[in-house]
């Protein structure tokens, strides 16, 4: 039995550092661990969550564009499908920062960051503003979308591997909702005949805020150091591909579902963006939500279990949409496509927690015991987030160009809706044979024979 760990110590150099750090001994999460844990963890969800805000920004700053700003429907998706694109290149660097600097101090830059691209946007947003302008500030908001990445590796280092799907979940479910709110600001902007600019300036405080907050409350981990071994050991590994594979499904569908709905209400239904606006927040809202609710769920069924039968309600939701979509039917389109949402936020949160229970499985199967397995789990999913993070927000930009490529060759969503169900189809498909399958043969050769023990990952 591990013996009780002291409180963390005080700082040793500039900033708060934490030089001890064992969540999975249980006296000490009981008697400090616990309540620092949580504490980083509220801060992290908030700069998070400004983060995503600013990410998806422009899938809101597009409703305002009316003719008077001359931008086709291409042109829109087009714009939506870069942001996205940028936001999922910079969560790479942005998982690895954590390490370099520090969980607080990187939180504290990259939430001060977000300035740049609001400020900006503030600056060029009115009629007769270019496209290659509007495309070149829309890049910068990109920058939102790492803060995701850092905040991930940063929580995913504080919490034992008992309590990571329910703090990921929450974590990432607290990021995920600042897409509906900045939704729903722009609802009530629009409703009352304001204007863009508006917007982005109640953003710009929101901002310095987070940034302030970070650097008063959050915390250091000395022990989570910069280790470039740890990205090139998790980029050779092929579980960190399988799960970048099964995340483009669930959150690339999130991330691409809420910078297009919008988009596809007033090109497809004739929406105005009033109304579309008045719809447009609750899919987002609700996928957020309950992304913990499937960490949860993870962390007592099993996190390939329930992505499982998540891929067969989201590809059932899909069929609905197809069906709506041909019988132009807006309000059967509307509630599908909320449901969607809602499964592609349960699912964001089982995948997640699959990541650590995978590595800590093949820690295990090496031999490692306790503390030992435990640091070589957190070493490879904290390395392997970034990079599933980054391939699964890449979803995202597949699911806009993809809505592009339908609206220019048939006029509507319908040829998209097709090709995504049958990658969640390939997700299932993928989901049942890596980890559940494969779990249930080994496990039968195992009792067969004295043979070396095989990895089982059901219980991930």
């Amino acid at each position: 039995m591990t013996a009780p760990s002291t409180a963390p110590a005080p700082p040793s150099r500039g900033g708060r550092w934490i030089q001890q750090w064992d969540p999975e001994d249980e006296t000490f999460w009981k008697e400090t661990g616990e309540k620092v844990a949580k504490r980083n963890l509220l801060f992290s969800v908030l700069s998070e969550h400004i983060g995503f805000s600013i990410w998806t920004l422009w899938s809101v700053l597009v409703l305002f564009m009316g003719p008077e700003y001359g931008l086709t429907p291409a042109d829109k998706f087009l714009l939506t499908s870069m942001v996205t694109l940028v936001g999922a290149v910079v969560r790479v660097p942005y998982t690895f920062a954590v390490a370099l600097f520090g969980g607080r101090n990187w939180t504290i830059i990259s939430a001060s960051l977000l300035l740049i691209p609001t400020v900006a946007a503030f600056t060029v947003m009115k009629p007769g503003t270019s496209f290659d302008t509007f495309l070149l500030v829309g890049l910068l908001a990109g920058i939102g979308g790492g803060n995701f990445a850092s905040s991930m590796t940063n929580i995913n280092a504080f919490f034992p591997l008992r309590k990571k799907g329910w703090a990921l979940g929450l974590n990432a479910g607290g990021g995920n909702i600042g897409v509906p709110v900045i939704q729903l600001v722009a609802l009530a902007i629009i409703g009352a005949s304001g204007g863009p600019r508006v917007l982005l300036g109640i953003y710009i405080p929101l901002i310095l805020v987070a940034a302030v907050l970070a650097a008063v409350f959050m915390d250091n981990i000395e022990n989570v150091k910069n280790d470039t071994g740890a990205a090139k050991d998790a980029a050779r590994d092929g579980h960190t591909w399988i799960m970048s594979f099964l995340y483009i499904g669930t959150f690339g569908s999130f991330i691409g579902y809420s910078f297009a709905f919008g988009q596809v209400l007033t090109n497809q239904f004739g929406r105005t963006p009033l109304e579309a606006a008045y719809v447009t927040f609750i899919g987002p809202l609700l996928g957020s939500l309950i992304r913990p609710v499937g960490g949860a769920l993870a962390d007592k069924y099993g996190g390939a279990k329930i992505t499982l039968w998540n891929y067969v309600g989201m590809a059932a939701a899909t069929a609905v949409l197809i069906a709506a979509s041909m019988q132009k039917s807006l309000g059967l389109f509307t509630v599908a496509f909320v449901v969607l949402f809602v499964l592609s936020g349960l699912g964001n949160g089982s995948t997640f927690k699959m990541i650590p229970g995978i590595f800590h499985t093949k820690a295990l199967a090496k031999g490692l015991e306790g503390e030992a397995a435990a640091a070589y789990g957190r070493r490879l999913s904290g390395a392997s987030m970034g990079l599933i993070g980054a391939v699964g927000a890449l979803g995202g930009v597949g699911i806009n160009l993809a809505f592009r490529q339908s609206f220019l060759s048939y006029g509507s969503g319908t040829g998209a809706f097709v090709a995504f169900l049958a990658f969640y189809a390939a997700c299932f498909l993928v989901t049942w044979a890596v980890y559940l399958r494969r779990s249930a043969t080994q496990g039968q050769a195992s009792t067969a024979t004295e043979a070396k023990p095989q990895l089982s990952y059901a219980e991930v």
